[in-house]
């Protein structure tokens, strides 16, 4: 008899595109993927995939079983969704994707009062900087800075992140203008609107310090490496200087976004109003 769990590895890594990307999804290692996905051609008697150097390549047999797994993914996590939080339930946890700074600036600093009125709901806060998926039940709810697109999601536009151009106060009274150098995103991150507004002002003058994480960049602005593009409620805390007033604000639109599932599950409910009163408007 076929495994259900050996076509959710298949569906993994077709949807991820590596045996390395489904195992950090799946939270194994790549040859548990690699051992499942084997066992699943020796129960259907057929090759999935092409495995070549570096990647495997779905078959035509590989694309049609990939179908038939996506709409049995698809409908587990739906049956999921629909028995979360049973009536009666003395605790439910409800789990949370949001950028990283904003876990840890604006969210956490408030938990200990959430959890005074509202005891019976436990929050399990994930920072994260990519886009996970609520469809697979990656989290619960979602907060993003770019509005998304998918339609079977609830849509709520809960605030606005302001940032600025910040520096420490002693790099800015040591540095002329024409010598200011900047902290940035690392390739690795992708696009990030606010770095493009930063290059747009830094222009010819360099770049000196490029990092994956924006709690990086704080500390390097903190540090007096450079000027980085940084949201108003941590460099703020950290006591950092706008580098010039007249540079104004760059804004990103916060957006609170759940399964259209869990449209009428009170625990949510009250949970996204809590996140939307986190952020500032």
């Amino acid at each position: 008899m076929m495994d259900w769990d050996d076509l959710r590895y298949f569906a993994a890594l077709v949807d991820d595109g590596s045996l390395s990307a489904a195992a950090r999804r799946l939270k194994v290692d790549h040859a548990t993927v690699a051992r499942r996905i084997s066992a699943l051609e020796a129960k259907l008697g057929i090759r999935l995939v092409d495995r070549r150097p570096r990647r495997y390549l779905l078959t035509p047999e590989g694309v049609r079983v990939a179908e038939h797994a996506r709409r049995m993914e698809l409908e587990a996590f739906a049956l999921e969704r629909s028995i979360q939080s049973p009536p009666g339930a003395r605790v439910v946890e409800i789990s949370v994707s949001a950028p990283p700074m904003i876990v840890s600036g604006l969210i956490t600093p408030r938990i200990a009062a959430f959890r005074a009125t509202n005891p019976n709901i436990r929050l399990h806060l994930l920072g994260n900087i990519r886009n996970i998926s609520l469809t697979r039940r990656e989290a619960d709810i979602a907060l993003r800075l770019s509005r998304p697109t998918d339609t079977t999601l609830v849509i709520r536009k809960a605030g606005t992140i302001l940032y600025r151009l910040y520096a420490s106060p002693q790099y800015l009274a040591s540095h002329m203008p024409p010598d200011y150098e900047f902290v940035a995103f690392d390739e690795s991150v992708g696009e990030i609107a606010q770095q493009h507004w930063l290059e747009a002002v830094a222009g010819a003058r360099p770049i000196t310090f490029r990092t994956n994480e924006l709690a990086i960049q704080c500390a390097a602005a903190e540090a007096g490496l450079g000027i980085a593009a940084l949201p108003d409620f941590a460099a703020k805390r950290l006591g950092l200087s706008e580098m010039d007033e007249t540079t104004g604000a760059f804004a990103r639109e916060a957006w609170l976004t759940y399964h259209q599932d869990l449209r009428n599950n009170a625990a949510v409910s009250t949970v996204v109003a809590f996140l939307a009163d986190c952020l500032p408007k």
